[in-house]
Protein backbone atom coordinates (compact mmCIF):
# COMPACT_ATOMS: atom_id res chain seq x y z
CA UNK A 1 0.00 0.00 0.00
CA UNK A 2 1.11 3.16 -0.81
CA UNK A 3 2.09 5.75 1.99
CA UNK A 4 1.62 8.92 0.00
CA UNK A 5 -1.57 10.73 1.61
CA UNK A 6 -2.76 12.76 -1.42
CA UNK A 7 -6.75 13.60 -0.95
CA UNK A 8 -8.10 14.67 -4.38
CA UNK A 9 -11.78 15.29 -2.87
CA UNK A 10 -12.67 15.12 0.10
CA UNK A 11 -15.67 12.52 1.52
CA UNK A 12 -19.27 15.05 1.74
CA UNK A 13 -18.08 17.63 -0.63
CA UNK A 14 -19.09 18.55 -3.78
CA UNK A 15 -17.12 20.05 -6.85
CA UNK A 16 -17.99 21.99 -9.53
CA UNK A 17 -18.88 19.59 -12.29
CA UNK A 18 -18.53 19.74 -16.00
CA UNK A 19 -22.51 18.47 -15.86
CA UNK A 20 -23.31 22.02 -15.41
CA UNK A 21 -25.67 21.51 -12.36
CA UNK A 22 -25.65 24.30 -9.95
CA UNK A 23 -24.00 22.79 -6.40
CA UNK A 24 -26.42 23.47 -4.43
CA UNK A 25 -29.17 21.14 -6.43
CA UNK A 26 -26.14 18.29 -6.93
CA UNK A 27 -25.60 17.89 -3.43
CA UNK A 28 -29.16 16.90 -3.11
CA UNK A 29 -29.15 14.33 -5.92
CA UNK A 30 -25.67 13.35 -4.88
CA UNK A 31 -27.07 12.66 -1.07
CA UNK A 32 -30.36 10.56 -3.13
CA UNK A 33 -27.46 8.53 -5.08
CA UNK A 34 -25.52 7.69 -2.29
CA UNK A 35 -28.52 6.62 0.23
CA UNK A 36 -29.37 4.73 -2.90
CA UNK A 37 -26.06 2.96 -3.30
CA UNK A 38 -26.13 1.74 -0.06
CA UNK A 39 -29.33 0.26 -0.20
CA UNK A 40 -28.25 -1.61 -3.42
CA UNK A 41 -24.87 -2.88 -1.66
CA UNK A 42 -27.01 -4.18 1.33
CA UNK A 43 -29.47 -5.75 -1.28
CA UNK A 44 -26.87 -7.21 -3.19
CA UNK A 45 -25.08 -8.74 -0.16
CA UNK A 46 -28.72 -10.78 0.76
CA UNK A 47 -29.37 -11.48 -2.53
CA UNK A 48 -25.74 -13.61 -2.84
CA UNK A 49 -26.57 -15.13 0.64
CA UNK A 50 -29.77 -16.47 -0.66
CA UNK A 51 -28.20 -17.28 -3.90
CA UNK A 52 -25.14 -19.18 -1.91
CA UNK A 53 -27.74 -20.83 0.90
CA UNK A 54 -30.53 -21.67 -1.85
CA UNK A 55 -31.49 -25.75 -1.87
CA UNK A 56 -34.89 -27.87 -2.49
CA UNK A 57 -36.36 -28.97 -6.02
CA UNK A 58 -36.04 -25.37 -7.27
CA UNK A 59 -32.42 -25.21 -6.33
CA UNK A 60 -31.12 -24.67 -10.26
CA UNK A 61 -33.87 -22.15 -11.16
CA UNK A 62 -33.66 -19.81 -7.89
CA UNK A 63 -29.71 -20.44 -7.63
CA UNK A 64 -29.26 -18.63 -11.47
CA UNK A 65 -32.16 -15.91 -11.21
CA UNK A 66 -30.56 -14.44 -7.53
CA UNK A 67 -27.73 -14.61 -9.85
CA UNK A 68 -29.59 -12.66 -12.17
CA UNK A 69 -30.71 -10.21 -9.91
CA UNK A 70 -27.50 -9.67 -7.90
CA UNK A 71 -25.68 -9.07 -10.57
CA UNK A 72 -28.42 -6.39 -11.78
CA UNK A 73 -28.15 -4.71 -8.63
CA UNK A 74 -24.25 -4.55 -8.70
CA UNK A 75 -24.56 -3.26 -12.51
CA UNK A 76 -26.94 -0.23 -10.59
CA UNK A 77 -24.59 0.83 -7.77
CA UNK A 78 -22.06 1.03 -10.05
CA UNK A 79 -24.61 3.17 -12.50
CA UNK A 80 -25.48 5.22 -9.51
CA UNK A 81 -21.56 5.65 -7.74
CA UNK A 82 -20.32 6.97 -11.61
CA UNK A 83 -23.13 9.36 -11.99
CA UNK A 84 -22.60 11.14 -8.50
CA UNK A 85 -19.12 11.29 -9.28
CA UNK A 86 -19.80 12.69 -12.40
CA UNK A 87 -22.03 15.04 -10.47
CA UNK A 88 -19.47 16.29 -8.21
CA UNK A 89 -19.52 14.21 -4.87
CA UNK A 90 -18.08 11.17 -3.76
CA UNK A 91 -19.61 7.51 -3.75
CA UNK A 92 -19.44 5.87 -0.85
CA UNK A 93 -17.11 3.00 -1.11
CA UNK A 94 -16.57 0.87 2.68
CA UNK A 95 -18.76 -1.15 4.19
CA UNK A 96 -18.82 0.83 7.35
CA UNK A 97 -20.07 4.13 5.60
CA UNK A 98 -22.49 2.04 3.19
CA UNK A 99 -23.87 -0.10 6.25
CA UNK A 100 -24.35 3.21 7.94
CA UNK A 101 -25.91 5.24 5.35
CA UNK A 102 -28.42 2.47 3.82
CA UNK A 103 -31.99 2.92 4.70
CA UNK A 104 -33.04 -0.91 4.31
CA UNK A 105 -32.00 -3.24 7.30
CA UNK A 106 -30.27 -6.83 6.07
CA UNK A 107 -31.92 -9.99 8.07
CA UNK A 108 -29.38 -11.65 10.16
CA UNK A 109 -26.76 -13.88 9.91
CA UNK A 110 -28.89 -17.43 9.75
CA UNK A 111 -29.88 -19.46 6.99
CA UNK A 112 -33.79 -19.43 6.00
CA UNK A 113 -35.92 -21.44 4.27
CA UNK A 114 -36.22 -20.09 0.35
CA UNK A 115 -39.52 -18.93 0.81
CA UNK A 116 -38.53 -16.61 4.14
CA UNK A 117 -35.13 -15.41 1.89
CA UNK A 118 -37.36 -14.19 -0.83
CA UNK A 119 -40.22 -12.87 1.52
CA UNK A 120 -37.47 -10.80 2.93
CA UNK A 121 -36.07 -9.81 -0.68
CA UNK A 122 -38.75 -8.62 -1.70
CA UNK A 123 -39.71 -6.29 1.20
CA UNK A 124 -36.54 -5.21 0.91
CA UNK A 125 -36.86 -4.72 -2.92
CA UNK A 126 -40.02 -2.55 -2.02
CA UNK A 127 -38.43 -0.47 0.28
CA UNK A 128 -35.98 0.28 -2.31
CA UNK A 129 -38.89 0.95 -5.27
CA UNK A 130 -40.45 3.68 -2.62
CA UNK A 131 -37.09 5.02 -2.14
CA UNK A 132 -36.25 5.04 -6.09
CA UNK A 133 -39.75 6.75 -6.88
CA UNK A 134 -38.56 9.40 -4.78
CA UNK A 135 -35.02 10.22 -5.86
CA UNK A 136 -36.60 10.19 -9.58
CA UNK A 137 -39.42 13.39 -8.29
CA UNK A 138 -36.08 14.41 -6.50
CA UNK A 139 -33.96 14.58 -9.55
CA UNK A 140 -36.92 15.81 -12.08
CA UNK A 141 -37.50 18.93 -9.53
CA UNK A 142 -34.15 19.92 -9.80
CA UNK A 143 -33.62 19.40 -13.54
CA UNK A 144 -31.64 16.64 -13.32
CA UNK A 145 -33.28 14.70 -15.98
CA UNK A 146 -29.99 12.25 -17.23
CA UNK A 147 -30.05 11.31 -13.15
CA UNK A 148 -34.23 10.84 -13.12
CA UNK A 149 -33.91 8.60 -16.57
CA UNK A 150 -31.19 6.60 -15.12
CA UNK A 151 -33.15 6.09 -12.09
CA UNK A 152 -36.29 5.28 -13.95
CA UNK A 153 -34.34 2.63 -15.63
CA UNK A 154 -33.20 0.88 -12.71
CA UNK A 155 -36.82 0.90 -11.14
CA UNK A 156 -38.15 -0.64 -13.98
CA UNK A 157 -35.69 -3.76 -13.55
CA UNK A 158 -35.98 -4.16 -9.73
CA UNK A 159 -40.07 -3.45 -10.40
CA UNK A 160 -39.73 -6.61 -12.63
CA UNK A 161 -37.36 -8.46 -10.39
CA UNK A 162 -39.79 -8.11 -7.44
CA UNK A 163 -42.92 -9.42 -9.65
CA UNK A 164 -40.72 -12.16 -10.28
CA UNK A 165 -40.20 -13.20 -6.69
CA UNK A 166 -43.58 -12.19 -6.23
CA UNK A 167 -44.54 -15.43 -8.62
CA UNK A 168 -42.14 -17.56 -6.98
CA UNK A 169 -43.71 -16.77 -3.69
CA UNK A 170 -47.09 -18.39 -4.82
CA UNK A 171 -48.96 -21.49 -3.79
CA UNK A 172 -49.27 -23.29 -7.26
CA UNK A 173 -46.19 -25.58 -7.35
CA UNK A 174 -45.39 -28.76 -9.64
CA UNK A 175 -43.54 -30.08 -6.55
CA UNK A 176 -45.72 -32.76 -4.92
CA UNK A 177 -46.19 -32.16 -1.08
CA UNK A 178 -44.23 -35.40 0.43
CA UNK A 179 -41.28 -33.46 -1.00
CA UNK A 180 -41.45 -30.38 1.19
CA UNK A 181 -42.24 -33.31 4.36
Amino acid sequence: MSTQKTIRQQEGTVEENALRLEPEKAEQIIDALNTDLADAYVLYHQLHKHHWNVEGAEFLELHVFLQEVYEDVEDAADDLAERLQALGGVPHANMTTLAEQATVTPEDEDVYDIRTSLENDLEMMGDIIESTRQHIELADGLGDYATSEMLREQLETIEEHAHHVEHYLEDDSLVVESATQ
